[in-house]
C-alpha cells in the first residue's frame, strides 16, 4: 500500500472531534495510526495523560517519539503482543480500521490490553456517505482515490449499521455510535427524498463509536 501520496495534514491530524469521546480521568492512552503524534500529543498536554502511539511510517512514527510516552513503529497486528495487559483507558483507532485486513481479529486481540473500564474509541468512514453512495447507485461506479471514503488504500469498507454490529459481533458494549463531520452540502435533501427520508446516514462523513468490554 502507498502510504506516502497522502494530503499534508494526514499524519499530524490533531482531528478535535474525536476529543469529545475520551472519558474524563483516562490517565493511559493508545493512539493507534498515531501519525507524528499531534493528537494524543495534545491529550497528553491538555489532560496530563500517559501516551502510546502505534505507527506504520517509520518517517512519522520516528517524530511522534518526540512528541509520546513510547511509540512502535510497525504494522500494529504485530505489535499488539508487546502491550501490557490491562493498562489502558482509552485506545483510539482513528481512521485505521478500514486500513487493516483483519479488523475484527486486532479489536478481539487488544481487548486485553484494556483497563477495568477502558474503552476503544474509534472513527470509521461512512461508505453511505451521499458523495459515495451517488457514485454508486447513481453514476454506477465503484472508482478509488487518493484520500476520502474511497480511498485506496481502504481494504475493508463500513455503514454505521456495519460498524455497530462488529462491535456487538465481537462481545462490546456500544457506549456511544454517532455520526460525525456532517457535509454542509444540501444534496443529501434530495436524494433523501425518494428514500422517504429513511437515509439520514448519508449526511455523516465518519461514525464515532465508543465501547467497553
Amino acid at each position: 500500500m502507498d502510504y506516502h501520496n497522502k494530503p499534508d495534514n494526514y499524519y499530524n491530524n490533531t482531528r478535535h472531534e474525536m476529543l469529545t469521546f475520551l472519558p474524563k480521568g483516562s490517565k493511559t492512552v493508545l493512539d493507534i495510526g498515531c501519525g507524528e503524534g499531534a493528537f494524543s500529543g495534545y491529550i497528553k498536554e491538555k489532560y496530563n495523560a500517559e501516551t502510546w502511539g502505534i505507527e506504520l511510517m517509520p518517517e512519522h512514527g520516528k517524530k511522534a517519539e518526540k512528541v509520546l510516552d513510547k511509540v512502535f513503529i510497525g504494522e500494529c497486528e504485530k505489535l499488539i503482543d508487546d502491550l501490557p495487559d490491562n493498562y489502558f483507558d482509552a485506545i483510539y483507532f482513528n481512521d485505521v480500521l478500514e486500513h487493516l485486513v483483519d479488523p475484527y481479529w486486532v479489536l478481539e486481540k487488544i481487548k486485553s490490553k484494556l483497563s477495568d473500564n477502558g474503552v476503544i474509541i474509534s472513527s470509521i468512514p461512512n461508505i453511505r456517505y451521499h458523495s459515495a453512495l451517488k457514485s454508486l447507485v447513481i453514476n454506477k461506479n465503484w472508482e478509488y482515490k487518493d484520500n476520502g471514503v474511497m480511498d485506496k488504500t481502504h481494504l475493508r469498507f463500513f455503514t454505521g449499521k456495519s460498524i455497530a454490529n462488529m462491535y456487538k459481533r465481537l462481545g462490546y458494549k456500544i457506549i456511544t455510535h454517532k455520526g460525525i463531520n456532517r457535509t454542509k452540502s444540501i444534496k443529501p435533501y434530495f436524494y433523501n427524498i425518494p428514500f422517504l427520508f429513511t437515509a439520514m446516514d448519508m449526511w455523516y462523513l465518519q461514525y464515532a463509536t465508543v465501547v467497553k468490554k
